[in-house]
Protein backbone atom coordinates (compact mmCIF):
# COMPACT_ATOMS: atom_id res chain seq x y z
CA UNK A 1 0.00 0.00 0.00
CA UNK A 2 1.02 3.58 -0.97
CA UNK A 3 2.20 5.54 2.27
CA UNK A 4 2.32 8.94 1.02
CA UNK A 5 -1.27 10.14 2.28
CA UNK A 6 -2.85 13.03 0.71
CA UNK A 7 -1.52 15.56 -1.83
CA UNK A 8 -3.22 18.17 -2.67
CA UNK A 9 -2.17 19.96 -6.42
CA UNK A 10 -2.87 23.15 -6.79
CA UNK A 11 -6.75 22.94 -6.59
CA UNK A 12 -9.03 25.42 -7.61
CA UNK A 13 -12.84 25.23 -7.70
CA UNK A 14 -14.95 27.84 -9.57
CA UNK A 15 -18.61 27.64 -9.65
CA UNK A 16 -21.12 29.02 -11.98
CA UNK A 17 -24.10 31.08 -10.38
CA UNK A 18 -26.94 33.41 -11.43
CA UNK A 19 -24.17 36.52 -10.23
CA UNK A 20 -21.66 35.06 -12.54
CA UNK A 21 -18.52 32.75 -11.72
CA UNK A 22 -17.43 32.17 -7.41
CA UNK A 23 -14.00 31.35 -7.10
CA UNK A 24 -14.67 28.92 -4.06
CA UNK A 25 -10.94 27.86 -3.35
CA UNK A 26 -8.07 28.80 -5.34
CA UNK A 27 -4.47 27.73 -5.99
CA UNK A 28 -4.08 24.88 -2.85
CA UNK A 29 -1.22 22.99 -2.26
CA UNK A 30 -0.96 21.02 0.62
CA UNK A 31 0.09 17.34 1.48
CA UNK A 32 -1.56 15.20 4.40
CA UNK A 33 0.80 12.69 5.84
CA UNK A 34 0.32 9.08 6.00
CA UNK A 35 -1.60 8.39 9.26
CA UNK A 36 -1.80 12.20 10.15
CA UNK A 37 -4.54 14.77 11.79
CA UNK A 38 -4.82 17.99 10.26
CA UNK A 39 -7.45 20.33 10.65
CA UNK A 40 -8.47 23.12 8.83
CA UNK A 41 -10.08 26.21 10.10
CA UNK A 42 -11.26 29.53 8.58
CA UNK A 43 -13.89 32.12 8.22
CA UNK A 44 -17.26 30.75 7.14
CA UNK A 45 -17.68 30.76 3.65
CA UNK A 46 -14.31 30.04 3.54
CA UNK A 47 -14.37 26.98 1.21
CA UNK A 48 -13.42 24.60 3.84
CA UNK A 49 -16.13 22.18 3.17
CA UNK A 50 -15.78 22.60 -0.59
CA UNK A 51 -12.02 21.59 -0.13
CA UNK A 52 -13.39 18.32 2.03
CA UNK A 53 -15.77 17.80 -0.34
CA UNK A 54 -12.74 17.66 -3.60
CA UNK A 55 -10.61 15.52 -1.40
CA UNK A 56 -13.75 13.21 -0.82
CA UNK A 57 -14.73 12.91 -4.36
CA UNK A 58 -17.90 14.20 -4.15
CA UNK A 59 -16.55 17.27 -5.57
CA UNK A 60 -14.38 17.98 -8.94
CA UNK A 61 -11.83 20.39 -8.58
CA UNK A 62 -11.74 22.82 -11.13
CA UNK A 63 -7.88 22.81 -12.04
CA UNK A 64 -5.77 20.80 -9.98
CA UNK A 65 -6.07 17.20 -8.45
CA UNK A 66 -6.05 14.99 -5.65
CA UNK A 67 -4.44 12.17 -4.78
CA UNK A 68 -4.67 9.53 -2.04
CA UNK A 69 -2.43 6.45 -1.51
CA UNK A 70 -0.79 8.14 -4.77
CA UNK A 71 -4.12 7.40 -6.50
CA UNK A 72 -5.69 10.37 -8.16
CA UNK A 73 -9.50 11.13 -6.86
CA UNK A 74 -11.86 10.88 -9.49
CA UNK A 75 -14.91 10.49 -7.61
CA UNK A 76 -16.33 8.80 -4.25
CA UNK A 77 -14.74 5.82 -3.15
CA UNK A 78 -14.77 2.93 -0.25
CA UNK A 79 -11.27 4.07 0.77
CA UNK A 80 -11.98 7.54 1.37
CA UNK A 81 -14.85 8.02 4.38
CA UNK A 82 -16.94 10.98 5.35
CA UNK A 83 -18.68 12.30 8.34
CA UNK A 84 -20.55 14.85 8.18
CA UNK A 85 -22.27 17.82 10.58
CA UNK A 86 -25.83 16.63 10.02
CA UNK A 87 -27.65 13.41 11.51
CA UNK A 88 -27.16 10.78 8.84
CA UNK A 89 -28.58 8.13 10.37
CA UNK A 90 -31.75 6.12 8.90
CA UNK A 91 -34.56 6.16 11.74
CA UNK A 92 -35.74 2.39 10.26
CA UNK A 93 -32.40 1.07 10.96
CA UNK A 94 -31.10 -0.09 14.33
CA UNK A 95 -27.54 0.50 15.21
CA UNK A 96 -26.22 -2.52 14.20
CA UNK A 97 -28.15 -2.14 10.81
CA UNK A 98 -26.98 1.81 10.48
CA UNK A 99 -22.99 0.82 10.53
CA UNK A 100 -23.68 -1.89 8.52
CA UNK A 101 -25.33 0.25 5.88
CA UNK A 102 -22.31 1.24 3.81
CA UNK A 103 -20.70 -2.04 3.66
CA UNK A 104 -23.70 -3.32 1.88
CA UNK A 105 -23.94 -0.65 -0.36
CA UNK A 106 -20.37 -2.35 -2.03
CA UNK A 107 -21.35 -5.44 -1.38
CA UNK A 108 -19.38 -6.78 1.81
CA UNK A 109 -20.31 -10.40 2.60
CA UNK A 110 -22.90 -10.61 5.75
CA UNK A 111 -20.60 -12.73 7.68
CA UNK A 112 -17.75 -10.00 7.50
CA UNK A 113 -19.89 -6.95 7.41
CA UNK A 114 -21.28 -7.93 10.65
CA UNK A 115 -18.22 -8.45 12.26
CA UNK A 116 -16.58 -5.23 11.31
CA UNK A 117 -20.53 -4.10 12.31
CA UNK A 118 -19.68 -4.83 15.96
CA UNK A 119 -15.87 -3.69 16.09
CA UNK A 120 -17.01 -0.52 15.24
CA UNK A 121 -19.41 -0.57 17.08
CA UNK A 122 -17.36 -1.55 20.29
CA UNK A 123 -14.43 0.80 18.89
CA UNK A 124 -16.78 3.75 19.33
CA UNK A 125 -18.22 2.73 22.57
CA UNK A 126 -21.75 1.89 22.01
CA UNK A 127 -21.70 -1.84 22.87
CA UNK A 128 -24.73 -3.06 24.14
CA UNK A 129 -26.90 -0.46 22.19
CA UNK A 130 -26.30 -2.54 18.85
CA UNK A 131 -30.40 -3.70 18.81
CA UNK A 132 -31.57 0.41 19.60
CA UNK A 133 -32.86 3.15 16.88
CA UNK A 134 -31.64 6.24 16.73
CA UNK A 135 -35.00 7.42 18.32
CA UNK A 136 -33.35 6.31 21.41
CA UNK A 137 -29.88 7.88 21.40
CA UNK A 138 -28.79 11.59 21.96
CA UNK A 139 -27.08 13.53 19.65
CA UNK A 140 -23.78 12.38 20.63
CA UNK A 141 -24.55 9.01 20.19
CA UNK A 142 -26.15 9.33 16.58
CA UNK A 143 -23.00 10.79 15.52
CA UNK A 144 -20.76 7.71 16.95
CA UNK A 145 -22.67 5.72 14.96
CA UNK A 146 -22.23 7.95 11.83
CA UNK A 147 -18.62 7.53 12.59
CA UNK A 148 -18.61 3.54 13.04
CA UNK A 149 -20.37 3.14 9.99
CA UNK A 150 -17.47 5.09 8.01
CA UNK A 151 -15.05 3.05 10.53
CA UNK A 152 -16.75 -0.01 9.49
CA UNK A 153 -15.85 0.02 5.73
CA UNK A 154 -12.23 0.35 6.55
CA UNK A 155 -10.89 3.39 4.99
CA UNK A 156 -7.66 4.75 4.46
CA UNK A 157 -8.68 8.25 4.88
CA UNK A 158 -11.45 9.75 7.55
CA UNK A 159 -12.82 12.98 6.58
CA UNK A 160 -14.94 14.83 8.95
CA UNK A 161 -16.67 18.19 8.10
CA UNK A 162 -17.80 19.76 11.60
CA UNK A 163 -19.55 16.34 12.60
CA UNK A 164 -19.61 18.19 16.32
CA UNK A 165 -20.56 21.37 15.79
CA UNK A 166 -24.50 20.74 16.73
CA UNK A 167 -23.18 19.38 20.09
CA UNK A 168 -23.28 21.04 23.30
CA UNK A 169 -19.41 21.38 24.48
CA UNK A 170 -18.84 18.53 26.99
CA UNK A 171 -20.15 16.20 24.24
CA UNK A 172 -18.05 17.70 22.04
CA UNK A 173 -15.04 17.68 24.50
CA UNK A 174 -15.38 14.05 25.09
CA UNK A 175 -16.38 12.97 21.39
CA UNK A 176 -13.33 15.10 20.19
CA UNK A 177 -11.23 12.51 22.95
CA UNK A 178 -12.46 9.39 21.82
CA UNK A 179 -11.74 10.63 17.67
CA UNK A 180 -8.03 11.24 18.47
CA UNK A 181 -8.05 7.97 20.41
CA UNK A 182 -9.25 5.62 17.68
CA UNK A 183 -6.97 7.66 15.42
CA UNK A 184 -3.99 6.42 17.36
CA UNK A 185 -5.11 3.07 17.20
CA UNK A 186 -6.30 2.72 13.97
CA UNK A 187 -3.34 4.83 12.08
CA UNK A 188 -5.74 6.31 9.75
CA UNK A 189 -5.43 9.83 7.77
CA UNK A 190 -7.73 12.00 9.69
CA UNK A 191 -8.54 15.45 8.05
CA UNK A 192 -11.23 17.54 10.45
CA UNK A 193 -12.93 20.68 9.63
CA UNK A 194 -14.31 23.14 12.40
CA UNK A 195 -14.77 26.60 13.28
CA UNK A 196 -13.54 25.46 17.25
CA UNK A 197 -9.82 26.85 17.47
CA UNK A 198 -9.40 25.10 20.93
CA UNK A 199 -10.96 21.49 19.41
CA UNK A 200 -8.40 21.70 16.32
CA UNK A 201 -5.85 22.47 18.74
CA UNK A 202 -6.65 19.77 20.99
CA UNK A 203 -7.34 17.25 18.23
CA UNK A 204 -4.24 17.92 15.89
CA UNK A 205 -0.84 17.42 14.56
CA UNK A 206 -1.19 20.07 12.47
CA UNK A 207 -4.02 23.36 11.67
CA UNK A 208 -3.82 24.95 8.10
CA UNK A 209 -5.59 28.62 8.43
CA UNK A 210 -7.53 29.16 5.17
CA UNK A 211 -7.87 32.80 3.63
CA UNK A 212 -12.00 34.39 3.12
CA UNK A 213 -13.23 33.51 -0.46
CA UNK A 214 -11.79 32.40 -2.95
CA UNK A 215 -10.15 30.50 0.22
CA UNK A 216 -6.40 29.53 -0.09
CA UNK A 217 -4.36 28.26 2.70
CA UNK A 218 -2.52 31.22 4.54
CA UNK A 219 -0.57 29.58 7.83
CA UNK A 220 0.09 26.10 8.35
CA UNK A 221 0.96 25.54 12.11
CA UNK A 222 2.64 22.54 13.54
CA UNK A 223 0.85 21.48 17.06
CA UNK A 224 3.88 20.84 19.28
CA UNK A 225 1.78 19.83 22.24
CA UNK A 226 2.00 16.06 23.95
CA UNK A 227 0.49 13.46 22.29
CA UNK A 228 -1.24 12.67 25.90
CA UNK A 229 -3.98 15.66 25.61
CA UNK A 230 -7.09 16.65 27.62
CA UNK A 231 -9.20 20.03 28.52
CA UNK A 232 -6.68 20.64 31.28
CA UNK A 233 -4.18 21.67 28.22
CA UNK A 234 -5.69 24.86 26.82
CA UNK A 235 -4.18 26.63 30.57
CA UNK A 236 -0.95 26.34 29.33
CA UNK A 237 0.68 29.19 27.81
CA UNK A 238 2.09 26.82 24.67
CA UNK A 239 -1.83 26.58 23.92
CA UNK A 240 -2.53 30.17 24.37
CA UNK A 241 0.64 30.98 22.05
CA UNK A 242 -0.82 28.70 19.15
CA UNK A 243 -4.67 29.78 19.93
CA UNK A 244 -3.75 33.75 19.48
CA UNK A 245 -1.66 32.75 16.08
CA UNK A 246 -4.31 31.28 14.50
CA UNK A 247 -6.74 33.18 15.62
CA UNK A 248 -4.49 36.28 14.54
CA UNK A 249 -4.92 34.86 11.23
CA UNK A 250 -8.59 34.36 11.47
CA UNK A 251 -9.56 37.87 12.80
CA UNK A 252 -8.09 39.47 10.24
CA UNK A 253 -9.36 37.48 7.74
CA UNK A 254 -13.32 37.34 8.98
CA UNK A 255 -12.80 41.58 8.94
CA UNK A 256 -11.65 41.10 5.33
CA UNK A 257 -14.39 39.21 4.55
CA UNK A 258 -17.13 41.24 6.32
CA UNK A 259 -15.57 44.45 4.74
CA UNK A 260 -16.19 42.82 1.28
CA UNK A 261 -20.00 42.04 2.10
CA UNK A 262 -20.54 45.23 3.43
CA UNK A 263 -19.11 46.79 -0.02
CA UNK A 264 -20.65 44.10 -2.14
CA UNK A 265 -24.34 45.67 -0.41
CA UNK A 266 -23.40 48.72 -0.83
CA UNK A 267 -23.11 48.02 -4.54
CA UNK A 268 -26.15 46.12 -4.62
CA UNK A 269 -28.24 49.36 -3.00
Amino acid sequence: MDRDGIRIDNVSVVFDTPAGKVTAVTDIKQHVPHSSFVSIVGPSGCGKSTLLAVISGLQDSTTGLVRVAGRPVTGPDPSIGVVFQEDSTLPWRTVEENVAFAMEMIGTAKAERRQRAKDAIELVGLGGFEMSYPSMLSGGMRQRVALARTLAVQPEVVLMDEPFAALDQQTRLFLGAEVRQIWARTNQTIVFVTHDISEAILLSQQVWVMSYRPGSIIDVVDIDLPDERDASMVSTPRFNELQNRIWTSLQAESMRGFRQQEAQKKVAT
